[in-house]
């Protein structure tokens, strides 16, 4: 007999409101993310600026909302003025943190040019590894003062003429991994980062900020960074970040399913850090995660940048995805919006060749990795608010994470449209017999049911066979009054919807 589950929701027990840039990516000066990513000049699908059209179109239909940029570790010693002005006079650089060489052809207004023409929100970061408030304000002044100003007619003279009006921006990244340019500890970033916060919100004051929580759970520094850096920043940050990547290590296949429990614990401490800096503020204020790296990532074939070829555009990190992966990404996703009363930004880390959903070949076409698939039916369709279903589930021992529940849920519920959608992941080896009690909700109609398998093919190369991770119809879906059954594949991520009233 199949496992069952049990599922409880009502629409009262609300978790929070999903804000929108829970669907974020990330752009950095790092291998072909840039340039044969989104820009490639004399692609037969680029722009008059050099942007990809089919990049830009399936950025869209993956339904990114927010992009962070240019780093991402480049970011710790780029000279963001190199990257603006005549493009003939811009200077190669040696990127140090992934030994590249930058010819700057895109830099600020060429980026966010892009994200006018993609609809997209920039996410910009400031260099704090090597540089400090100065140029950070700097940066403010050009992109956001509507002119009047040495570095804001400077924008005006390349051809932007209306400021940019960026509001949210990332103070560093990663300032606590020794392998940063200009790493430091937790007191000095605390330091470095309220100073440019100061002197940027002088420059702006209707701008938000992120401060840099740790790199990975595993940090031996991580929830002492924090309460540190907090210290210096609480009164003024908006955000605090939190990077996380996950892959599966020696075949171990179990541990792997469940990273979405191990990436909702790690939330959850972040949160508690920042609470108990609160508490002792005697502090009303409720800070909110920015979850701007988050992915699967083989980062143990990654040979380290100390080892890199000093090259202009190189193949770096360019993952490939398989089944399993994918099943696995739509988890961690469904997390973040579980999470949806503390977590306001998320970013897909990255959005094109480097470990992302969308590939490219210079001069060729660009297609959807396996990944791409939960991703996009996630943005599409989880809307409104999350609701608190509780789940009564199999328990799934692992050998890295203990016991985690062997099947996790979403629901959010849109009033608007009156559309309920479950975001349902099996991450056991057994099928799952489900019910969902939604009797609280009237008219109950099923919509459609969608789900991908997981499968042990392996790393699917091409577009064709990355296609095997498309959703396909859940059947057997039954609606009976306000209660819902259905067999959950086993390994597998359903998306399951509804319409509705209360």
């Amino acid at each position: 007999m199949s496992p069952s589950t049990r599922i409880v929701v009502h629409p009262s027990y609300v978790v929070g409101e999903i804000d929108r840039r829970i669907f974020g990516s990330f752009v950095e000066h790092l291998g072909r993310a840039v340039y044969t990513g989104i820009y490639e000049p004399g692609h037969e699908t680029a722009d008059e600026q050099g942007f990809r059209q089919d990049v830009a179109d399936l950025t869209n239909e993956l339904g990114t909302t927010v992009v962070r940029y240019p780093g991402g570790n480049f970011v710790s010693n780029y000279f963001w003025e190199d990257g603006v002005g005549p493009r003939e006079e811009r200077p190669t650089r040696i990127d140090l943190a992934w030994r590249t060489l930058e010819p700057n052809t895109v830099g600020t207004d060429e980026f966010l040019a892009w994200t006018k023409k993609t609809g997209t929100e920039p996410v910009m970061a400031v260099n704090l590894g090597t540089r400090g408030a100065d140029a950070a304000a700097n940066l403010v002044e050009y992109c956001n003062i509507p002119g009047g100003t040495t570095w804001s007619e400077r924008r005006r003279a390349n051809g932007a003429d209306e400021p940019y009006a960026i509001k949210t921006w990332c103070l560093g990244n990663e300032m606590d991994g020794p392998w940063q340019i200009g790493h430091k500890t937790a007191d000095e970033y605390g330091k470095i980062a309220s100073q440019a916060l100061q002197a940027m919100r002088r420059v702006d004051p209707t701008i938000e900020f992120v401060v840099c929580g740790s790199s990975s759970r595993d940090m031996v520094t991580f929830g002492e960074w924090e309460r540190i850096v907090l210290e210096h920043t609480f009164d003024d940050a908006d955000y605090l970040s939190m990077h996380a990547y996950y892959e599966e290590h020696d075949g171990d296949r179990v541990s792997f399913l469940a990273s979405a429990a191990a990436f909702e614990a790690f939330m959850h401490e972040v949160i508690a850090t920042a609470d108990a800096v609160a508490a002792r503020k005697h502090s009303t204020k409720r800070l909110k995660l920015s979850v701007d790296e988050w992915n699967v990532w083989y980062l143990s074939r990654f040979a380290g940048e100390e080892n890199l070829e000093l090259l202009e555009q190189p193949r770096l990190i360019e993952d490939v995805y398989s089944v399993l992966d994918a099943v696995v990404a739509g988890d961690l996703l469904s997390t973040l919006v579980r999470n949806a009363d503390r977590v306001a930004i998320a970013c897909l880390a990255q959005l094109v060749n480097v470990i992302a959903p969308i590939m490219t070949e210079p001069g060729g076409e660009a297609w959807k990795q396996t990944t791409f698939y939960p991703i996009a039916l996630t943005a599409e369709h989880a809307r409104g608010v999350t609701l608190d279903a509780r789940i009564e589930a199999p328990t799934l021992t692992t050998g890295k994470y203990g016991d985690v529940d062997g099947v996790a849920s979403t629901m959010t519920w849109d009033a608007e449209t009156g559309s309920l959608v479950a975001i349902l992941s099996n991450r056991t080896d057994a099928a799952s017999e489900t019910t969902i009690d939604a009797s609280a909700f009237s008219g109950l109609t099923l919509v459609d049911a969608q789900t991908i398998i997981a499968d042990h093919a392996g790393p699917r190369k091409t577009r064709d066979d990355a296609e095997a991770a498309t959703p396909k119809a859940l059947d057997g879906v039954s609606v009976d009054g306000g209660i819902v059954s259905l067999t959950l594949p086993a390994e597998s991520w359903s998306l399951v919807r509804f319409t509705a009233s209360v």
